[in-house]
């Protein structure tokens, strides 16, 4: 019975991780594109000068081998970052920024407020 239950405690334990590993993952990946926008265009100009650069040199597969080495250098970073913050043992819920991914909303309730309405809202039909 005792070995059962390890057993089962060890499942979910792996599952949690690798839960964990797919949110980290998954997150950074959208950070990476949405608020990496400038790094993302820095990283292709060098590889369009690279790859120019590359082209003489080995005219074949120079534009092929910036693109993949870049696409792969940005895979490789967000499975590594992914990969030590799983270890390290921070779950995403713990993380405050993160409060979107868990379906949490602030308490604060907003008011819609439009760029017309000092125009239009003391007209009366």
């Amino acid at each position: 019975m005792a070995l059962s239950q390890t057993s089962h405690l060890g499942k979910t334990y792996s599952l949690l991780v690798i839960k964990s590993f797919l949110i980290w993952t998954f997150t950074l990946a959208v950070c990476l594109l949405v608020v990496g926008f400038p790094l993302v265009v820095l990283m292709a100009t060098v590889g369009c000068l690279l790859s120019v650069v590359l082209q003489s040199v080995m005219p074949v597969s120079a534009v092929l081998l910036v693109a993949g080495g870049l696409i792969m250098f940005n895979v490789m970073a967000v499975v590594m970052a992914a990969g030590v913050l799983t270890l390290k043992g921070v779950h995403p819920s713990e993380v405050q920024w993160l409060s979107w991914l868990h379906g949490e909303e602030d308490n604060m309730q907003t008011t819609a407020i439009y760029a017309s309405c000092p125009l239009t809202c003391e007209i009366k039909p």
